[in-house]
């Protein structure tokens, strides 16, 4: 079973069963292959392929399936098992492999399944570049029987180097005292993470740490305020100093401050940038094109070069690569590390901030409040639409006396506010970020006035 619409902007995407199930994953194995030896010049047979899988009910069976279509066209698969997705893309970067798939749903609930595709360097594939291609060669019926000589199977337990490498981006001995509440979702933080926290002087509250696909908890999607609900209230109750949530598949982390309040993705980017310049002076900075200007104006201000990108991990590292940028945040989550592969990474992010908070000697809402009295946002607000594209135009032209970019969709900056809307790669929907450097009171107003406008 191979549904196309399963195949995304970023990833491969389903229900299990219905859309995608074993007999598709060999259909996609096989064209992974193909689609990897075209890009690296190679035969099939030649290719090294990393293979994880993250902790939902059919990954296994999923995942041995992707490993035979993989196989059946000559390459060599290299399984690390059931790991976090960045210990795959680790995976893929240390060892010179020729690309990588993670047999994972990412966020979604627990009756989807799904893949992640990198190449060689652990860079994504994307519906423009790679996805679409696996997809129809896939579906197309024209992989015909195995030939030639089947590709060899190896398993390798990354973890430890996963950690040593990541536990590079921190000081270890700076680290202070402090009691944190930890939200695995029952995804893949805990054995992935877990055992740095353990050796660090960390009072550790742990939630939902342990790997289980039926999920008990709650849906193990942190940015759905449903779902964080929890975390929320247990820092309050614990009085914890900082709460950290992950998301299924571990390559994101979410931050809730000592006062029980979520950290926008917008101002962990900046907090982050600036913690890497103090490490590398004159660093480049990339942020989406969604985000608070609290980054640029950040980064700037601790000598370092901001550089507005397209939303997408396949934009972020591609560019960083052709920029040598350090760093690049998405208000989606999102943090890419050059150091660690152009990678994004839902470890190295809480090690920073942990680190940050011990050497400033202070509570998260303490280094949030310059941020969060002088930067007023939306956050991202979907609308439902019959015409998308009528929308946009409309947009520009109602808003043109502004400054316009659409290097993304269509953002307009003013002296005091600023907005972005984007089209949803997948539904009818438009998605608004807005910002003012004024007040709540006039975000709102903005707010209210473009969402009457779209919504009209």
């Amino acid at each position: 079973m191979l549904d196309l619409s399963t195949f995304k902007a970023y990833d491969i995407r389903g229900l299990y069963g219905e859309q995608l199930d074993e007999d598709g994953a060999y259909l996609i194995g096989r064209a992974f292959a193909r689609v990897l030896a075209e890009e690296e010049g190679k035969r099939t047979g030649e290719l090294r392929v990393g293979l994880g899988r993250d902790m939902r009910l059919e990954a296994q069976a999923m995942s041995a399936r992707y490993a035979d279509g993989l196989r059946d066209e000559g390459a060599d698969v290299l399984d690390v098992g059931q790991v976090g997705t960045e210990m795959l893309y680790f995976a893929v970067g240390s060892r010179g492999l020729d690309g990588g798939l993670m047999c994972t749903a990412s966020h979604n609930p627990r009756s989807y399944t799904g893949a992640k595709l990198v190449k060689r360097g652990a860079i994504a594939l994307s519906g423009d570049a790679g996805i679409s291609e696996v997809g129809r060669i896939a579906a197309s019926g024209e992989l015909g029987e195995p030939g030639g000589e089947r590709g060899s199977y190896a398993e390798e337990d990354v973890g430890e180097a996963f950690r040593a490498e990541a536990l590079t981006f921190i000081d270890p001995g700076s680290l202070r005292q402090a009691k944190v509440v930890l939200d695995g979702g029952n995804g893949m933080a805990g054995p992935m993470v877990g055992p740095l926290l353990d050796n660090m002087p960390l009072e550790q509250v742990q939630t939902y740490w342990t790997p289980d696909g039926e999920f008990p908890g709650h849906e193990p999607n942190p940015l759905l305020e449903e779902n964080r609900r929890f975390v929320v209230d247990k820092v309050r109750e614990e009085a914890a100093e900082l709460g950290i949530a992950w998301d299924g598949d571990a390559d994101r982390c979410f931050f809730i401050d000592d006062t029980g309040e979520f950290v926008a993705g917008d101002f962990l980017t900046a907090l982050l940038a600036e913690s890497i310049l103090r490490k590398e002076p004159g660093a480049h900075i990339l942020y989406d094109v969604r985000a608070s200007r609290a980054v640029a104006e950040l980064v700037e201000r601790a000598g370092g070069t901001a550089h507005r990108n397209r939303v997408g991990h396949a934009f972020f590292k591609t560019r960083m690569r052709d920029e040598g940028a350090a760093f690049g945040g998405e208000v989606s989550g999102h943090y890419y590390f050059r150091d660690f592969y152009c990678a994004d990474s839902g470890t190295i992010p809480a090690l920073l901030i942990l680190e940050l908070l011990s050497v400033e000697g202070k509570r998260m809402s303490e280094l949030l409040a310059p941020l969060r009295e002088r930067y007023f946002i939306s956050g991202e607000i979907n609308s439902e639409v019959a015409d998308a594209d009528a929308k946009m135009a409309e947009i520009k032209e109602r808003y043109g006396d502004g400054e316009l970019s659409e290097l993304d969709g269509v953002s307009v900056d003013y002296d005091d506010w600023h907005f972005n809307v984007r089209p949803s790669n997948t539904e009818p929907l438009l998605r608004l970020t807005l910002e003012s450097v004024v007040s709540a009171t006039h975000m709102e107003e903005k707010r209210d006035q473009l969402l009457g406008m779209i919504r009209a």
